[in-house]
């Protein structure tokens, strides 16, 4: 079922950089509520194939697997996979309150002022390295940029990826508030 494997790398890269994003000793200065987050990814200098037409030829059993993790992580993709909602809560922006401490990935931030973050990743499930770009245009905007690069069947890989963040409202309707990142396994 490859779909739902990159699917779930696609969701996991997302995750990760929001994660990175909220990491840090001090809040991001962005407001609390629902985001509208559109995404971009290049694997190898190649854009990446479209990930909602993707997900659209699972089977139906598949996709609704798939659509009901997302929602219980607190991901709404109604919008399509590459045009989501997040709930994020006042909690979960301060000091890394959503992420968790047993992860496998080991975050430094280079740069953090109110506009910008800077920070490089080292992970161990899946094994890679990433840099990352904040770019904070206001409390309810913000651009993020992530370079990974990492192994796929003995061969290096590179994959960028570009979010875009608006913020909707403060109110999050039916979208629950992001869950953190599953516990690496031992």
């Amino acid at each position: 079922m490859k779909s739902k494997s990159l699917i779930r790398w696609r969701v996991l890269g997302l995750v990760a950089a929001c994660a990175a994003v909220a990491h840090a000793q001090t809040a991001p200065p962005i407001k609390p509520g629902l985001w509208q987050v559109t995404s971009e990814r290049t694997i190898d200098g190649q854009k990446a194939p479209d990930m909602s037409q993707q997900m659209a030829n699972m089977p139906p059993e598949a996709r609704k697997q798939m659509e009901a993790m997302m929602k219980q992580r607190g991901m709404d993709i109604s919008g399509g996979v590459n045009n989501m909602k997040l709930c994020m809560t006042r909690e979960h922006l301060d000091q890394g309150r959503w992420r968790s401490d047993e992860g496998s990935c080991k975050t430094d931030f280079t740069t953090r002022t109110a506009t910008q973050w800077k920070w490089r990743s080292v992970c161990t499930q899946p094994p890679s390295e990433s840099e990352g770009e904040a770019n904070i245009a206001s409390p309810e905007r913000y651009t993020v940029k992530v370079t990974t690069t990492s192994q796929r069947k003995g061969e290096p890989r590179s994959t960028q990826m570009t979010m875009n963040a608006k913020w909707l409202g403060a109110d999050c309707g039916d979208v629950k508030p992001m869950a953190p990142p599953p516990k690496a396994k031992p």
